[in-house]
């Protein structure tokens, strides 16, 4: 038996996650599972994410992946309605695609910077389009977009990937006031260094360790599951009177 958590209100309430193959999203997708929630999730990566649609159905619990390229609005929107389809309107949005390829600030160009708009703030505006009339609809919902704590900090060589990020602050807040008599919710989870696969291999070294440890409150390393945990609160109705909040996950991080 888990130590942690269970909502009642999440049992078989449609939940659409995005960049749900891998990482954050992956851990995202597992943790709604198990409380029970009706997944439908989608990523590029489309063979990690059959197999983890695979893996949920196989235990029974209701989860359904879509290849898709979040990009692509039109595809992405298609998406969100055979989920719909499937489980219902979507009664949480969990908007986590993101990608934080690192670039030099004088290599940027036009095409790169649209490109990172796109896949680290964009989508999450339309897909919030697209849920929102079901939402109206039943009254409720949560949106909850995440931002990071990338820009708080001052890390470089990410300028176009902190300004989607930052972006999503105002997205959340703006979103919050136009939807909020309709009972639905619109938050930012704020996640600090996490461990996943990507990162680990990518980022995560002797130096990177040293970092952690010294602008880290908390002793430990921060996973997926951590800010799943508080995803799940978000989404449930035990949130409900919480909304334009800034969440953050980051283990006490000194942000200076």
């Amino acid at each position: 038996m888990s130590d942690f958590a269970n909502y009642p209100s999440l049992n078989n309430r449609p939940v659409i996650i995005s960049g749900g193959a891998s990482g954050i999203g992956e851990g995202i997708v597992r943790e709604f599972a198990a409380q029970g929630s009706k997944v439908g999730f989608v990523d590029i990566a489309a063979d990690a994410g059959r197999k983890l649609e695979a893996e949920l159905t196989a235990k029974g619990q209701t989860a359904k992946f879509i290849a898709c390229d979040i990009t692509d609005i039109p595809a992405y929107q298609s998406a969100i309605q055979q989920f719909e389809a499937a489980h219902g309107p979507a009664l949480a949005l969990v908007n986590n695609a993101a990608n934080d390829l690192r670039h030099k600030w004088e290599e940027v160009t036009p095409e790169f910077w649209d490109k990172s708009i796109a896949v680290n703030a964009k989508h999450a505006f339309f897909a919030a389009q697209a849920v929102l009339p079901g939402m109206i609809a039943a009254k409720q919902g949560s949106i909850i977009n995440f931002g990071s704590i990338s820009w708080m900090i001052l890390t470089g060589n990410l300028a176009a990937y902190t300004a989607s990020k930052a972006a999503m602050h105002g997205l959340s807040r703006s979103l919050a006031r136009d939807v909020g008599k309709h009972g639905i919710r619109v938050n930012t989870i704020v996640p600090g260094w996490i461990m996943t696969e990507r990162q680990l291999t990518h980022w995560i070294d002797e130096t990177a360790n040293r970092l952690i440890d010294e602008q880290q409150a908390l002793a430990g390393r921060l996973y997926p599951v951590d800010i799943a945990r508080m995803a799940l609160f978000l989404a449930a109705d035990d949130s409900k009177m919480i909304s334009a909040q800034d969440f953050v996950v980051d283990g006490g991080w000194a942000h200076g």
